[in-house]
């Protein structure tokens, strides 16, 4: 069945959609859960409530920046959902609030005592011993002081600038004469924000058979016991903390731009100097004070927000460090797959001639990706390699073996995606160093962000050149790597390959590819794949057939695609989506989505991979890919889907992932057509299955315990 607008326009209604922001902000609330549940040991809790701050951080730069924007620019249109801008922004802060409120109230009535019973103490300074506070004002004398920055503000010196996310000290003093003035302090994010007091008193941690026991201040309170020292001679009438957050989502002119280089370089400068968006101020800051910063700011009352306990929580993740495994979960450790523990195979070439390799990190190890670009850098049969790098890291060593190639003679080819947020500094850094040691580097393409992640290896065997490829759904990024679920694919298939050359053409030089062998790549075709295959799924479900989609993704927000799957529901196709973060997807919904099963599956590693299974009439097909379904992937960006053919890894994928994700009664959670969330509890007589703990049993298993496993009801 060919899916034409004609035929899915009728869906297209507000209300068959939620809205992408809203949605967003469920996806906050399940990470806040995490930061509650008590099942978790302490310092997970921690850290996911150092998560939920951080993701918050990024929302108001990015999505309610844009909303006030929006109003700015008194945009009164509704978005898809049918909420206008000014709707959206009041049901997000409506929704956020209580979400940050919970939070605050359970650090301080709950996690503070928990870390002391566990000998975790974060105390004020005026509970510490003299001879504690004493060397405290020391060590403030000595490595604090000479950091800070008292600015003042009069007439004679203007109202000081102000950083993204930087907290700060909105001072008042009087002088002799009686004068009242007013002074902003930044406290430095160089400097730790939790002092542990061992590491300050006496330079040593505790000794590793003794009890552990770790004392820590907010470094803000240690600057506000010594504020009067910065401003000797006068008085300190009050101190009160305040936190912007700025527009950090400016736009760049690319059709504009001679050197995309030089126009990202300056919107990283430009976006230091962004529009507030939110100011935190602490409670009981008098009025005056937040006059002067509203007016100074350039800030409406609806841009503050009091905040009752400590502000930027993200930055307790430093907890975790803390080397107490008995208040984490139990560590895991990436495998390295057997077949990459064979001595006798001379290189990784051999092993992908043999056959296909699927690693799904991070149960996986992601050595194997490293050593391929590694053993491609110094192999003398290889003649050219390829690769873009969308997020690479701070420290990577993949970028140090594709110098080591150019510098060795090889042609090599990298695309730098310089517009990845938040990366493109780190990005810029690492496009010079390639550029100076040789290597081909483009910047990326006007209009599109290129999130492929595809690398290239041409080699030179019995006088032939050959191709080998690796595709992944994640980053060329060996740290995240750790931390998000992900698959890579490694193949010689001649088709891919010859595609992935294609795609690279299409990146580094001029080309109008029309048609690929087995790729599907957007902004050309992906939207019109997915469409044509569940299309074929509805022409089975009328014949009578068995049907199944199952999609696994961060996001869902397409409506093109989202109208086919609530035709392909009303058809009788069985449909179950995996959708991590944002779904704009409203499930059963009688008449609309009576079919289709929307989970979430928020655990310890980041759900990141994208999965898509068509039942195809008993066919299975089976494809990966770096994008989800929104239109940013599938119209603005250089993406790639690509099949898994290979029977084994096709089956392994669905029982070991989906079928077993399907089963998840512990991290799952099932979204209603309220738009909230029930987790997906264990039925009577039902095995308990946490599909990610599921996955690390599995990596790490025998044959014997692998089939156990595969045992679960």
């Amino acid at each position: 069945m060919k899916l034409t607008q004609e035929i899915l326009k009728d869906y297209i209604k507000r209300e068959n959609f939620f809205s992408r922001d809203l949605s967003w902000i469920e996806f906050n609330h399940r990470v806040l859960e995490e930061a509650l549940n008590p099942d978790l040991p302490l310092l997970d809790r921690i850290k996911f409530i150092s998560i939920f701050f951080t993701n918050l951080d990024e929302f108001y730069m990015i999505r309610i920046s844009g909303l006030k924007e929006q109003i700015r620019a008194n945009i009164i249109e509704p978005s898809i959902d049918g909420l206008t801008p000014i709707e959206e922004l009041k049901r997000a802060e409506e929704m956020i609030k209580p979400q940050v409120d919970t939070l605050l109230k359970y650090w301080k009535n709950t996690l503070i005592d928990e870390l002391k019973e566990n000998n975790i103490f974060i105390s004020c300074i005026d509970e510490l011993s003299h001879d504690e506070q004493s060397k405290l004002t020391e060590y403030f004398n000595n490595e604090i002081y000479p950091v800070l920055t008292p600015l003042a503000f009069d007439p004679g010196r203007p109202f000081p600038y102000i950083s993204n996310l930087s907290l700060s000290f909105a001072i008042q003093v009087k002088k002799p004469n009686s004068e009242l003035y007013f002074a902003r302090l930044k406290i430095p994010s160089i400097l730790p924000r939790l002092i542990k007091l061992d590491d300050v008193i006496t330079g040593n941690t505790s000794n590793i058979d003794e009890e552990f026991n770790a004392k820590f201040i907010w470094l803000d309170d240690l600057i506000y016991h010594n504020v009067n020292s910065l401003f000797p001679g006068l008085e300190i009438i009050s101190a009160h903390k305040f936190r912007i957050t700025r527009n950090t989502d400016l736009e760049i002119q690319e059709d504009e731009a001679d050197d995309l280089l030089a126009i990202i370089e300056e919107n990283v400068k430009r976006r230091k100097f962004g529009s507030v968006v939110r100011c935190e101020v602490e409670k009981d800051m008098p009025d005056f004070m937040i006059d002067i910063l509203s007016k100074n700011l350039q800030i409406s009352e609806k841009d503050l927000q009091i905040v009752d306990g400590p502000m930027g929580l993200s930055s307790i993740m430093s907890l975790y460090d803390l080397p107490l495994h008995n208040l984490k979960e139990k560590p895991f450790h990436p495998v390295l797959p057997k077949a990459f523990e064979d001595e006798d195979r001379e290189s990784i070439f051999d092993l992908i001639t043999q056959r296909d390799v699927l690693l799904h990190h991070p149960y996986d190890s992601f050595s194997p990706v490293v050593d391929m670009i590694k053993e491609a850098s110094r192999d003398p049969s290889v003649l050219a390699i390829k690769q873009t790098l969308y997020r690479v890291g701070s420290h990577s060593p993949i970028i140090k073996y594709l110098i080591d190639a150019a510098e060795a003679g090889k042609q090599v080819a990298v695309l730098v995606e310089l517009k990845a947020r938040f990366d493109e500094e780190n990005n810029i850094f690492w496009a010079k160093a390639l550029e100076k040691a040789g290597v081909h580097v483009v910047y990326g393409l006007v209009g599109l962000k290129t999130h492929a992640k595809m690398t290239l290896i041409v080699r030179k065997e019995n006088n032939k050149v050959k191709r080998y490829v690796h595709l992944g759904t994640g980053n060329y990024n060996p740290s995240t790597a750790k931390l998000y679920t992900d698959y890579g694919f490694m193949t010689d298939d001649q088709d891919i390959c010859a595609d992935v050359s294609e795609v690279f053409n299409y990146l580094t030089g001029y080309s109008e590819q029309k048609k690929y062998r087995k790729l599907w790549v957007a902004p050309l075709n992906i939207r019109k794949e997915f469409l044509k295959l569940i299309g074929e799924e509805i022409e089975n479900a009328k014949a009578g057939k068995k049907t199944h989609l199952i999609f696994k993704m961060n996001s869902l927000v397409d409506p093109m695609i989202i109208a086919a799957l609530y035709e392909a529901s009303n058809q009788g196709v069985k449909i179950d989506l995996i959708v991590r973060g944002i779904c704009c997807l409203v499930p059963q919904m009688p008449g609309l989505s009576d079919n289709i099963i929307v989970r979430s599956i928020v655990g310890r590693f980041l759900e990141h991979s994208r999965v898509y299974y068509f039942y195809n009439g008993g066919k299975e097909l089976m494809y990966l890919g770096s994008a989800d379904l929104m239109q940013r992937n599938l119209d603005r960006r250089v993406e790639t889907i690509f099949p898994i053919e290979n029977k084994t890894i096709k089956k392994s994928i669905k029982e070991t992932l989906l079928d077993i994700s399907l089963k998840d009664n512990q991290k799952a959670r099932i979204l209603l057509p309220n738009r909230g969330y029930v987790m997906n509890h264990k039925l009577y007589n039902q095995d308990v299955v946490n599909v990610q703990e599921w996955l690390m049993d599995y990596a790490a298993g025998s044959e014997k315990k692998k089939k156990k496993l595969k045992k679960v009801k």
